[in-house]
C-alpha cells in the first residue's frame, strides 16, 4: 500500500496517484489568496500517456504517493518486436514491446546506458539523457556562401532520427541533439 502524502509535501519529480492515474509532478505552486483558503496549483505529467495537465488541490489535501526507482540499463538490441535491455547492476535482461518505445529508440544506440523508471517495482518508461551525441549519416551538402541566418536542412542521424540542422553541418559530423525537443544543439 502506498503511503499517503499531503499537498504540503509536494516536490518536483515526485509521483502521485490522482483519480486512478499515476502522475509525475512537473511543477507546483502554493497560493494563499487574501480571501478564502490556500490551494496548490500543479502541472502534472501522466506516466502512461505523457500528457500534461494542470490541476488545483486544496492545501492539505491528501493522496497516495507512488514509490519510484530509477535503474541504469544498457540497450542491447531491437529485434523488431521487442527492445532488449540489461540491468547494469544485476545483469538481468528485460524485453519491452518496441512500439511502446518508438520515441526513445530514435536517440539510442546499441550499448548506450539509459535509465529505466520503475513504479512500485514494475518497469514503466525509459528516461533518456537531456542531450545525446549522434553522427549525421545523410543530409544535403551546404551551399558555399549561403549564410542566411536560421536556415536549416533535414539531417538523418545514425539511429534513424531526423532533425533540422544548420547548413554548415555535413555527413559524418557528430552533433548534440536535445532528446526532449528533438532539436539540434551544437556540433560535438
Amino acid at each position: 500500500m502506498a503511503e499517503t502524502i499531503s499537498t504540503n509535501q509536494f516536490k518536483n519529480g515526485m509521483h502521485v496517484e490522482v483519480d486512478g492515474t499515476i502522475y509525475r509532478i512537473v511543477d507546483f505552486q502554493h497560493v494563499k489568496p487574501g480571501k478564502g483558503g490556500a490551494f496548490v496549483r500543479t502541472k502534472l505529467k501522466a506516466l502512461e500517456s505523457g500528457g500534461i495537465v494542470d490541476k488545483t488541490f486544496r492545501a492539505g489535501e491528501k493522496m497516495p504517493r507512488i514509490h519510484t526507482e530509477v535503474v541504469n540499463v544498457t540497450y542491447l538490441y531491437n529485434d523488431g518486436n521487442d527492445v532488449h535491455l540489461m540491468n547494469s547492476e544485476t545483469f538481468d535482461q528485460l524485453a519491452f514491446p518496441a512500439d511502446t518505445m518508438r520515441e526513445e529508440l530514435q536517440y539510442m544506440r546499441e550499448n548506450d546506458t539509459v535509465q529505466l523508471l520503475t513504479v512500485d517495482g514494475k518497469p514503466t518508461s525509459l528516461q533518456l539523457p537531456a542531450a545525446v551525441e549522434l553522427k549525421v549519416v545523410d543530409t544535403e551538402p551546404g551551399v558555399k556562401g549561403d549564410t542566411v541566418s536560421n536556415v536549416t536542412k533535414p539531417a538523418t542521424l545514425e539511429t534513424g532520427a531526423v532533425v533540422a540542422v544548420p547548413l554548415f553541418v555535413n555527413v559524418g559530423d557528430v552533433i548534440r541533439v536535445d532528446t526532449r525537443e528533438a532539436r539540434y544543439i551544437s556540433r560535438a
